[in-house]
C-alpha cells in the first residue's frame, strides 16, 4: 500500500484525535525513516523522544527475540519476572533511587505519583498539589488536570480538584501557593510541550527546600527529559538535588510501552499492597528492552553531553542567520528547539518534504529531539535541511 492509501484508510478509520501527516512509516535503519513510498527521513522526532537507540539495534533485536523464543510476553504481577526484576534494579543504581513501580506510559506514571501525594498527605490533612503553567503531565484526568494548559482542559471540566498553577521559574509564585495543605509540587525540570524551557538552578533548588519546609513531596517529571536526553541518565543530575519522587516512560521502554514511577527515601513506603497496580507494568518484552537502554545510558550520556552542544550551536546560527523568522533558541542536550515568528507546522512540512522529520513545542517552537545515538555528521545534515527550508519562508 501506499502513503496515500494507508493515510486514507487511517482517516476512514480512526477517530480524529490527531493532525497526521500523510505519510506512513515502514521502515528503519540508525536514525533514518522510510516510507510506504520508498521516501528517506533522517528523523529527529524519534518517535517523540522514545527511540534512544535508534532503528534496527543489534542489542534491542537480540533481546526482544530472546523473549520471543522464550514464549513467554507477559506473566502479570502475580509473579516475579527477571528481566524487570534487573531493570528496576539498574534504574534505582542509575538515579540514586529506593523502589520503582513500572507501569505502561508517562501518564500512568504520573497517574502513580499524584496517588503517592494524595496518600501520603492523607493523614496530614494535606491534598493541595502545586502545578505550573505550560506544563504538560499526560492525557488522563489526574495527568491533565496538572497540566498546566488550558487548551488540554477545553471541554473535559471539570477538572480534579486542589490542583493550583505557579509560574515556572517563579519561586516567588510558589510560596505564595503553597500551606500546610500542600501535599505535593509537580515540575518537569525541562518543560517539553510547554516550548523547551530549562528550569533554573535557583528555582529546582528552591522548590526542594520548599518541599523540605513544608513536609510534602517533590516530584519530577522527566517523562521526555529524562534518561540521557539532556546529556546526563537524568535530567535533575543537572541541579545537584533529588526529587521524591521521578517519573519516566517514552525511551525507557526501548520502542515499547513502559513507564515507571521511581521513589527515594521519603516516598520509597508510601504504597502498600492493593494501593495501586498496572496490568502489563513490567511486561516481559518492555523490561527486557529496558535492560538494554539502561545498560547503555552512562555512555550514551555522555556521548549526547558533547554531542548535544554541537547542536545548539548548530540552532543558534540558523537563529543568527534568520533573525526575520526565529527569535531564539533554547534547550539542554538532544531536547532542543527554535523559537519562530511563523507557523512551526509550514516548516515541519517544508523539512519533511525535503527529507528532515521534526516536530512542534508549544504554538511557536520548532523541536529537535532525535536518537541518542545521533552524530555531529547527522546533525550538520539535519541543520542543512532546516536552513533549506527556510530559506521558502523569507
Amino acid at each position: 500500500m501506499s502513503n496515500k492509501d494507508i493515510a486514507e484508510l487511517g482517516k476512514k478509520n480512526y477517530m480524529q484525535n490527531y493532525s497526521q501527516f500523510p505519510i506512513a512509516i515502514k521502515s528503519g535503519k540508525g536514525i533514518v525513516l522510510t516510507d510506504e513510498d520508498g521516501n528517506e527521513y533522517l528523523d529527529f522526532v524519534a518517535g517523540i523522544a522514545v527511540n534512544a537507540l535508534g532503528y534496527g539495534d543489534e542489542e534491542e533485536k537480540k533481546a526482544l527475540l530472546s523473549v520471543i523464543e522464550s514464549g513467554v510476553l507477559h506473566t502479570s504481577n502475580l509473579y516475579y519476572n527477571s528481566h524487570a526484576v534487573h531493570a528496576a534494579a539498574m534504574l534505582n543504581s542509575l538515579a540514586g533511587s529506593e523502589k520503582v513501580f513500572f507501569c505502561n506510559s508517562g501518564a500512568e506514571a504520573n497517574e502513580a505519583a499524584l496517588k503517592m501525594a494524595r496518600k501520603y498527605g492523607t493523614a496530614k490533612n494535606k491534598s493541595v498539589i502545586i502545578s505550573f503553567h505550560h506544563s504538560f503531565h499526560g492525557r488522563t484526568y489526574g495527568a491533565v488536570t496538572v497540566t498546566g494548559q488550558d487548551k488540554y482542559h477545553k471541554g473535559f471540566s471539570p477538572m480534579l480538584p486542589d490542583v493550583v498553577y505557579g509560574e515556572f521559574n517563579n519561586l516567588d509564585s510558589v510560596k505564595a501557593l503553597v500551606n500546610e495543605h500542600t501535599a505535593a509540587i509537580i515540575v518537569e525540570p525541562l518543560q517539553g510541550e510547554g516550548g523547551i524551557i530549562p528550569a533554573t538552578k535557583e528555582f529546582l533548588t528552591g522548590l526542594r527546600k520548599i518541599a523540605d519546609d513544608y513536609d510534602l513531596l517533590l516530584i519530577f517529571d522527566e517523562v521526555q527529559c529524562g534518561l540521557g536526553r539532556t546529556g546526563k541518565p537524568f535530567c535533575f543530575q543537572h541541579y545537584g538535588i533529588k526529587p521524591d519522587i521521578l517519573t519516566l516512560a517514552k525511551a525507557i521502554g526501548g520502542g515499547l510501552p513502559m513507564g515507571a514511577a521511581v521513589a527515594f527515601e521519603k516516598a520509597k513506603g508510601i504504597f502498600s499492597p492493593g494501593d495501586h497496580a498496572a496490568t502489563f507494568g513490567g511486561n516481559v518484552a518492555s523490561a527486557a528492552l529496558a535492560e538494554v537502554v539502561l545498560s547503555r545510558l552512562p555512555a550514551l550520556s555522555a556521548q549526547v553531553a558533547e554531542n548535544g552542544e554541537y547542536l545548539g550551536r548548530k540552532l543558534d546560527e540558523l537563529v543568527s542567520k534568520y533573525p526575520s523568522l526565529c527569535s531564539g533558541s533554547r534547550g539542554m542536550g538532544f531536547m532542543r528547539g527554535i523559537e519562530l515568528k511563523i507557523s512551526p507546522r509550514d516548516v515541519i512540512a517544508e523539512c519533511m518534504e525535503n527529507g528532515l522529520l521534526v516536530c512542534s513545542a508549544g504554538y511557536t517552537v520548532l523541536r529537535f529531539i532525535p536518537p541518542l545515538i545521533a552524530t555531529k555528521e547527522d546533525i550538520d545534515k539535519a541543520a542543512a535541511i532546516v536552513d533549506e527550508s527556510l530559506k521558502e519562508f523569507v
